[in-house]
Formats: C-alpha cells, sequence, structure tokens
C-alpha cells in the first residue's frame, strides 16, 4: 500500500501526463449537481494545485458556478489515455481569494481577458455575431491599459476529501489506491481496493 503523500503523486503523475499527453494533460472532467439533483460534468482545465486542493477557473454565472456555489460538493476526474492512468477526486469547494483570481487573470492573455467579459457563459445567444460584437464592445472598452477582472470571474478550489489513483493493470485487474480524510484533518489513510 502506498504511503507517498497524495498530492506528490499526482504531481509524479501529472508531470509524467505532461511528456505523453498531446493535449491539455491539465484537462479534467467536473462533476456538479443542480438544483432538481441532476448531476451535470463537463471539462474544464486545472490551473493549480497544492495541499489545499484542485483549482481552476470560470464565470460564476455559468451553470457550473451557479450550481457549485448552491451545492459546495464536486467530483473531478483526470484521465490520462497514453498513460493509461486516472485520478479520481471528491471534496467540498469554495472560491479562491480575491488576490489569487486577480493574479491568475492577469495571466491570462489579453484577448482571453476580453473574451471572460465578453461571454455571458452558459445563457442563450442569438447567434456568433452576439458573441463577436461583444468581444469588439470590450475590447473597444479596454483598449489601452489594464483589463480588470469581472466581477463574476473568479476561481473554485476542490478540497479533496478522498483521491483515488487508478492505474491500467493486464486483464482488466487494474490498480486502484484510495486515500481519504476527514475535513479538515491532515492525515491521509490509503486502502487498496478491488478493481
Amino acid at each position: 500500500m502506498s504511503q507517498i503523500d497524495p498530492f506528490v503523486l499526482f504531481q509524479e503523475w501529472l508531470s509524467e501526463a505532461e511528456k505523453t499527453e498531446p493535449n491539455d494533460p491539465n484537462a479534467m472532467s467536473i462533476a456538479s449537481v443542480g438544483p432538481d439533483g441532476m448531476p451535470s460534468v463537463r471539462m474544464v482545465l486545472l490551473k493549480g494545485f497544492d495541499e489545499r486542493g484542485f483549482v481552476f477557473y470560470t464565470n460564476l454565472e455559468s451553470q457550473k458556478g451557479q450550481e457549485l456555489i448552491a451545492h459546495p460538493k464536486a467530483a473531478l476526474c483526470f484521465h490520462w489515455k497514453s498513460l493509461k492512468r486516472q485520478v479520481r477526486v471528491e471534496g467540498e469547494v469554495s472560491l479562491v481569494s480575491a488576490a489569487e483570481a486577480d493574479a491568475y487573470y492577469a495571466s491570462r492573455a489579453r484577448d482571453s481577458r476580453i473574451g471572460a467579459w465578453a461571454s455571458k457563459q452558459s445563457q442563450p445567444m442569438e447567434g456568433r455575431f452576439e458573441l463577436e460584437q461583444r468581444v469588439a464592445k470590450y475590447a473597444l472598452k479596454f483598449n489601452i491599459g489594464a483589463i480588470p477582472r469581472p466581477p463574476f470571474w473568479s476561481g473554485f478550489r476542490i478540497t479533496p476529501s478522498k483521491i483515488e489513483f487508478w492505474k491500467d493493470k493486464p486483464f482488466r485487474l487494474h490498480e486502484r489506491i484510495i486515500y481519504r480524510r476527514e475535513p479538515g484533518a491532515d492525515n491521509w489513510h490509503t486502502s487498496v481496493v478491488f478493481p
């Protein structure tokens, strides 16, 4: 049974994926739940992680933003086909600090910052031209100087209570190691489960 810290192991696996995955080794699915209890899943990009959890950024008024604010629990899944590995994460969700969101937003390409203002993410639009008009509007508005972070755009941190590392093995006799910890606890408990 592995006793390595799960974040250290995750970094090792992510580093390997960065060498072998053709696109977006930091891509992860995130599942949330709507007001009717219906689960919803989509792909996002991991933008950072440490012992506090896994971070991604989005429009807070999007479907996922609204669902995560209303029901602050989520599940993540990283799948690295080239390595025949996946990592599943479950935990509590919280907003990152304003300083963290500002720092990441400032690191984005200028067009991506304008896009954050222009896109009414998850809202109906009449056609692509409506989006292009909004991009032009905000490009003109922020023609010179800094582009401030929109008040409706920030990041979420998923603080894991469970992390599962899955590795493909012949004949579907896969390896599964699960790390669990109680909320607020520092210690992880590991177990190996049947495939």
